[in-house]
């Protein structure tokens, strides 16, 4: 790993939360973990957690343009200290709401057009951008942009779906078709890339053999519930390497038992502790964004699926909180 090329912030990080010893939580403007909502960015920034509300690639149920709002709402709840990883994510990282892209409701290639100019403004401003999604056809844009800024990143993907259908009813762009347009357009590294957790009722047997001869490992969830989660990290690790990284994490990849609220939900997924097994074992990895996608509020049970959303959002933020205490490259 080379270190970290942002080397013009000095001092501490200049954005953190609130103190919720002196406000409390349920107090203020919805923001991601209570942390200021900044749009002029630039080297006070490290990382920007960013809303991306659209959802007309939606197949089956549809809301995913509330996900951003409530995975806020959630977030609350959220706390300085990461003691799994020992690290202050707030005095590592300067970290920003920074609101939500824009996007036209019901026209998917605009909205795309429109996503992929607005993250290229972060992208090149040298932040590290964390989407709260929004449907998983936001994967197709964010994946242009990383790939303009970066050339081709190689993709960790934790999803029941591998989301490589050509098309839908004929037509090229739903949720269930982004990775196989971002493969064609040369946007993925797929000899570093990976799928996790892909499960489910499919259409054929050659399903999941369609990512595999695009170049990407796949692990299924059956694979990865017998190999064990530490396996499955370390199988991630070693096949991303050095590359520069986008993570997507689709919150079907957890069990509908803990997070009902999505679009496509299947069980045999995996439990909460296990998703946090996995993340907090990619340390070291150099990232260059995240997303968390397919929260569908309406369909939620106590907030259950936005709490995982935030956390898993909370996890991404201790891994790049590592990545700088220990010197690891930002990208």
């Amino acid at each position: 790993m080379t270190k970290d090329r942002k080397t013009t912030r000095q001092g501490p990080p200049k954005y953190g939360p609130a103190d919720s010893m002196v406000t409390p939580r349920f107090s203020g403007v919805r923001t991601y973990a209570r942390l200021p909502h900044v749009v002029d960015i630039g080297q006070d920034v490290d990382v920007a957690v960013i809303g991306v509300p659209f959802d007309t690639g939606g197949t089956y149920r549809v809301g995913a343009r509330f996900g951003p709002e409530h995975i806020r709402s959630a977030s609350a709840l959220m706390r300085p200290y990461h003691y799994a990883s020992h690290v202050a994510v707030f005095e590592q990282l300067s970290v920003v709401d920074y609101g939500d892209l824009p996007v036209v409701p019901g026209y998917i290639e605009e909205s795309q057009r429109r996503i992929t100019k607005a993250l290229l403004e972060v992208l090149r401003a040298g932040v590290i951008p964390i989407d709260l999604g929004g449907d998983h056809s936001i994967a197709l844009p964010e994946l242009r942009a990383f790939a303009e800024v970066n050339g081709k990143v190689a993709l960790i993907q934790l999803d029941s779906h591998s989301d490589t259908n050509s098309a839908y009813f004929d037509l090229p762009h739903t949720h269930g078709t982004p990775i196989f347009h971002a493969v064609k357009e040369g946007l993925i590294d797929t000899s570093h890339s990976i799928q996790v957790g892909l499960r489910g009722p499919i259409y054929s047997e050659r399903e999941y053999e369609i990512p595999r001869e695009m170049g990407m490992d796949v692990v299924t969830a059956i694979d990865a519930h017998e190999l064990g989660m530490a396996a499955v990290a370390d199988r991630i690790a070693a096949r991303v390497g050095n590359s520069k990284v986008f993570l997507s994490f689709d919150i079907d990849f957890i069990d509908p038992a803990y997070a009902p609220a999505t679009g496509t939900p299947e069980i045999g997924g995996f439990t909460t502790w296990e998703a946090q097994s996995i993340l907090r074992r990619l340390g070291g990895i150099n990232y260059v964004g995240f997303d968390v996608v397919e929260v569908i509020p309406e369909y939620d049970v106590a907030e259950n699926t936005s709490f995982v959303a935030a956390n898993v959002v909370y996890e991404f933020l201790a891994l790049l909180a590592r990545n700088r205490r220990d010197g690891v490259t930002k990208g």
